[in-house]
């Protein structure tokens, strides 16, 4: 009988034990990290200075059937800015990212990223690309973000065009704090000839250290991957807000983000959301999460 217990008593722990041996828990000075729910991959990664909290509701509908990896940029909200608090944010994060899908044995992990978070994801999967040897991406989903943001206002802006723009607003927010990004949208769109408002003007703002979310929108507007895209081989998908309204600026989107996006190996996939804004997992749930259920089936 005592052979019987300490027989079953191996067959419901040993798996138990496997489980806890396949991955050390996960350190980082630039990511938190927090999962939940069982099944294939999902790395979740908010925008500028918002935190994985932004991803609540899809998280709640994917976690029955995915194991669900909640990102959280240090810096944004609540969460203590540890190493990104000085010096460069999307590459470093996105090598963070790497890193932890290496240490946790991810085996091609999807990943939904949301504006910056976007950026973050399209550097981890070009990353990847370029080093085969590295942990590798299976799939990416960009919400409301593209390679180089400024093209979205102003298609033939440049990397010069929008540095001195770019670095107002980095001293804008390093001192004066959240109410410069309001103004900043306005100044953009009106110096770049076109309306940014529904692209900068609603970020989620959840707020954070002034000098991460200094850099952070620095980085937003002066980031271009364009040249990268041709590493990423992984699929993507692009999401974003949309407006039948013609005097919307989200009208006419369409052929901005497939220009963008003109540069991958195989041609991106486009999903517009009708009544989206910057925020579409919020402004749209029912929709959104029937996008991300078809980016995953």
């Amino acid at each position: 009988m005592l052979r019987t217990l300490i027989l079953t008593l191996a067959l419901i722990l040993c798996p138990v034990v496997a489980k806890a041996q396949s991955s050390a828990p996960f350190r980082s000075d630039r990511i938190v990290v927090t999962t939940r729910g069982e099944g294939p991959d999902v790395i979740l990664i908010p925008g500028l200075a918002s935190t994985s909290e932004v991803w609540s509701r899809t998280a709640n509908r994917l976690d029955d059937h995915y194991r669900v990896h909640l990102v959280s940029v240090r810096g944004f909200g609540s969460v203590p800015a540890g190493a990104n608090v000085d010096g460069a944010l999307v590459a470093p994060v996105a090598a963070e990212l790497r890193r932890y899908i290496a240490s946790q044995g991810l085996e091609r992990p999807a990943i939904i990223g949301h504006s910056m978070g976007g950026l973050v994801a399209l550097r981890a999967a070009a990353d990847a690309g370029r080093d085969r040897r590295g942990p590798q991406v299976g799939r990416v989903m960009v919400v409301d973000a593209t390679p180089f943001f400024p093209s979205l206002i102003s298609p033939g802006a440049t990397v010069g065009d929008v540095e001195p723009l770019a670095r107002i607003a980095y001293q804008a927010l390093l001192f004066l704090g959240d109410e410069a990004l309001r103004t900043q949208g306005t100044a953009l769109g009106d110096q770049l000839g076109g309306a940014a408002d529904s692209v900068f003007g609603t970020l989620g703002w959840q707020g954070g250290d002034r000098a991460v979310l200094a850099q952070g929108i620095y980085e937003v507007m002066t980031t271009d991957l364009r040249s990268r895209l041709p590493d990423i081989a992984a699929p993507v998908t692009v999401v974003y807000g949309w407006s039948a309204d013609d005097r919307s600026p989200r009208a006419h989107l369409d052929a901005l983000f497939a220009a963008g996006y003109r540069n991958l190996q195989r041609p991106a996939r486009f999903e517009r959301i009708e009544g989206a804004e910057h925020m579409v997992m919020i402004d749209q749930p029912t929709r959104f999460l029937a996008a991300v259920d078809r980016f995953l089936g």
